[in-house]
């Protein structure tokens, strides 16, 4: 064998072994790659330990903002990729299987670098953002029993509170109750921002936020609370809604001239359509959901009892009609007038406004009009009469 065919060999050889170097070293980049895109998730920095919420001017309101390169790079932080050359080095035979065989190794570590079983994702949080300020806790897992004390306290803040939590290996959000021996990861605790008593005050969102902070100090959690001057400016404002649309409609049936309406006659009525009778006195319509549709009181200072006298009277009775807790209203309320003319009837009495007016069709009428523009609104508002968001503000 001549020198020459000797080099040549050498060199053949050497440029075999460069290419597989070259390779195991790209695949070993390739793995690095993907075992931190998968392993290495990207934290939210409102949540990381000793963060809690830094000191604002409280009447200075601060708009988060987004751009859109950190979007771009958000999204190739989460997302694995490979880089490709755009400028390939040309295959000849000893490389094309140099090549195939690195791709099937590369394959196999991608494989293999893959957890057996990947971890569910945490379902996001049931959190009314319309109604509810909002304060999240993170943690390694604390146990149930010491969330007792705020769970406690939050209680007489004045306004509706909801504590909801995941507990550790779990990935579904609910309520928490502090008795269970268990540990929770994830807790959050939402306050309610309006009602029919008004709109949540400022004291009673920094009070939760000061006593979800001290929570989180005893325990080590990791702290983020929404913005305080924010929820107040949308709690006014779902406030000054509430207001406009809260109506209360009253239908009188009562006695002609100076005479009495039979009650006996009116409870049996009221039994025979369906209605029950509740532990204040008042029958009510109720629905599938065992919310009132509307009620029936008696008009006298006795509410009405189980035993009815034969031949009672009353002065009158009143149909009442909460127009936004009532799902479908109009339906109901055309239901709530043909029962109130059926009682009318019946007792020889006849069917009034509260100001004592007889109702006729055109009054009526003039009812269902109005209604129609309350639940267009309350549907635009996103709070569609006899929702669980209704229900809520309007308790």
């Amino acid at each position: 064998m001549s020198d020459l065919q000797i080099s040549l060999l050498a060199i053949g050889a050497a440029i075999v072994v460069a290419i597989l170097a070259f390779n195991w070293f790209q695949e070993r980049r390739f793995r690095n790659q993907a075992n931190a895109a998968f392993e290495s998730p990207v934290a939210d920095v409102l949540m990381q330990p000793g963060s809690a919420p830094s000191a604002r001017d409280p009447h200075k309101r601060v708009e988060p903002a987004f751009d859109a390169n950190d979007a771009h790079d958000l999204a190739e932080a989460q997302e694995p990729h490979l880089h490709i050359d755009s400028n390939p080095v040309p295959t000849s035979a000893a490389t094309t299987a140099a090549d195939d065989m690195a791709h099937v190794m590369r394959a196999a570590a991608e494989v293999s670098a893959q957890p057996a079983s990947a971890a569910a994702p945490i379902a996001v949080a049931p959190y009314d953002e319309l109604i509810e300020y909002r304060i999240r806790l993170g943690s390694d897992g604390v146990q149930a029993n010491a969330l007792a004390d705020a769970f406690s306290h939050t209680r007489t803040l004045g306004k509706s509170v909801r504590w909801i939590g995941v507990p550790v290996g779990a990935t579904q959000w609910e309520e928490v109750q502090p008795w269970r021996d268990l540990h929770y990861q994830q807790l959050v605790v939402t306050m309610q921002l309006a009602d029919r008593n008004g709109a949540v005050l400022e004291e009673q969102l920094t009070g939760l936020c000061e006593m979800m902070q001290t929570l989180a100090q005893n325990h080590g959690l990791r702290i983020a609370c929404d913005d305080v001057v924010e929820a107040l400016e949308r709690a006014q404002a779902i406030d000054r809604f509430c207001v406009d649309v809260d109506v209360l409609i009253g239908l009188n049936v009562v006695a002609r001239g100076e005479g009495a309406v039979n009650l006996t006659r009116i409870v049996r009525e009221a039994e025979g359509s369906g209605m029950v009778l509740g532990m204040d006195g008042v029958f009510q319509l109720l629905d599938s959901r065992s919310e009132q549709l509307y009620a029936l009181c008696n008009h006298d200072a006795e509410p009405f009892s189980n035993e009815v006298v034969e031949g009672q009277t009353s002065q009158g009775v009143t149909l009442q009609f909460d127009v936004p807790r009532v799902p479908d209203g109009l339906k109901v309320f055309d239901g709530m007038v043909a029962f109130g003319r059926k009682l009318a009837n019946e007792v020889g009495g006849i069917l009034v406004d509260d100001n004592l007016r007889p109702l006729t069709d055109t009054g009526i009428e003039k009812i269902r009009t109005q209604l129609a523009h309350i639940y267009e609104r309350m549907e635009a508002r996103g709070v569609p009469s006899g929702s669980r968001r209704a229900l809520r503000l309007f308790s």
